[in-house]
């Protein structure tokens, strides 16, 4: 797999981000125009997950069964639709909707990339490569909430995401340009039986990579849910200074990302065991970005800012190697139906996390709690990444019939 194809796997993550993150970006706009409460705007965000979740087995049955790269494409095509299908959306209810599309098409984008890298890029560039595409979820929203803040304080929430959703089908045309040979090859190509996602299941290996994911990633969707309307409503930033900040903070975590994935190959390359450098990095990372959830509960304005910004560094060996450690325990053979099992049970944390979010904030008229328990949860994950799992190495499969 060549790097202009990890190039559009990575701006396929920039576009994923950019298009479910709209929502955050116009939170303040959409809660005052529809008349929106704190808990209606978490069952938005939350919405987007109820399929996103199941999604994530499905994908990774179909990279199996139809092959990643198709399976993307049509996942890419659904996901875009839907952003732009929301623009016109005239209540909540069709919101929910749309969301509930949006999360179909966006499950395909992990498994399909896990998959196709599993099968295509050694072990000791596992790290650059996931981290080159984890950049996107940091350009994702930074991009998405520079350009979306000012485009919606201009032109409104809705012409924002008419235009983001329809330009998002360009990407379509060097995808299917750049992998049309390899998608023919595809076609022909016997594999050996994956095993089965309950034969995943069996595995404590694969809890505590699911369960550390889950707890990734509460705090992170936490962030890229809240923060535009938590700076605007509780901070008192105006939109664009909103748009602006929270911009910065997330090319803070797509630089992180990349230097991350980095630093991690060349240590793996320098002798150190996956075990050892992929556990390293996940625990640093959690124990970051918990004190930084702390930073932001008990600090001022100025602390939180630079809370935010502290967490944005420690989002980055997290998402450089939340995949990698998957796709090392997978191997080949099961990458996509692993990831898309630990991806469906990770982001339960998109399910929970803004609902009890909006709860929160609805029962305390603050965010501390929210922040409190972002903190403990993430603090968690320690012991799933560093305990449940027993080992970073291959694990092998019985022979199953292609």
């Amino acid at each position: 797999m060549g790097a202009g194809v990890v190039t559009l796997l990575a701006v396929a993550v920039i576009i994923n981000y950019v298009d479910r993150g709209n929502l955050a970006t116009a939170a303040p706009l959409m809660k005052d125009e529809l008349r929106l409460s704190a808990s209606q705007i978490g069952l938005l965000f939350s919405a987007f997950y109820w399929t996103y979740i199941p999604g994530q087995l499905v994908s990774g049955w179909l990279a199996e069964r139809i092959n990643a790269w198709r399976t993307l494409t049509i996942g890419f095509c659904i996901w875009s639709l839907a952003t732009a299908l929301s623009g016109v959306a005239a209540g909540f209810a069709v919101l929910i909707g749309l969301r509930l599309m949006l999360g179909i098409g966006e499950s395909a984008i992990f498994p399909c990339s896990s998959k196709l890298i599993a099968e295509h890029v050694p072990t000791e560039r596992l790290g650059i490569v996931n981290g080159a595409i984890a950049t996107g979820l940091g350009l994702g929203p930074a991009f998405g909430t520079l350009a979306g803040g000012l485009l919606m304080a201009r032109y409104g929430w809705r012409a924002t995401f008419l235009f983001f959703g329809l330009a998002s089908l360009l990407w379509l045309l060097p995808w299917l340009s750049a992998t049309h040979e390899a998608r023919v090859q595809d076609r022909g190509l016997q594999r050996s039986g994956a095993p089965g996602i309950f034969a995943i299941l069996r595995r404590r290996a694969a809890w505590g990579a699911c369960i550390g994911h889950l707890c990734t990633n509460y705090a992170f969707y936490f962030v890229i849910s809240w923060l535009p309307l938590y700076l605007v409503k509780v901070r008192g930033f105006s939109v664009p200074q909103m748009a602006a900040l929270g911009a910065m903070i997330y090319l803070v975590f797509a630089a992180s990302s990349n230097i991350a994935g980095w630093l991690s190959d060349r240590w793996t390359e320098s002798g150190a065991s996956a075990n050892r450098v992929r556990k390293t990095f996940m625990l640093a990372g959690q124990l970051g970005v918990a004190a930084a959830m702390l930073g932001c509960a008990f600090g001022d304005r100025t602390v939180c800012v630079a809370s935010l910004f502290l967490a944005a560094i420690f989002f980055g060996p997290g998402s450089a190697n939340v995949y990698t450690i998957g796709q090392i325990l997978a191997g080949p053979r099961a990458a996509g139906k692993w990831v898309g099992v630990q991806n469906c049970i990770g982001n339960f944390s998109g399910i929970i996390g803004p609902i009890v979010t909006g709860f929160i904030v609805d029962r305390t008229g603050e965010f501390f709690w929210a922040f409190a328990v972002a903190c403990g949860v993430t603090l968690f994950g320690m012991v799933a990444w560093g305990l449940i799992i027993p080992k970073v190495a291959p694990l092998d499969w019985p022979e199953a019939k292609a």
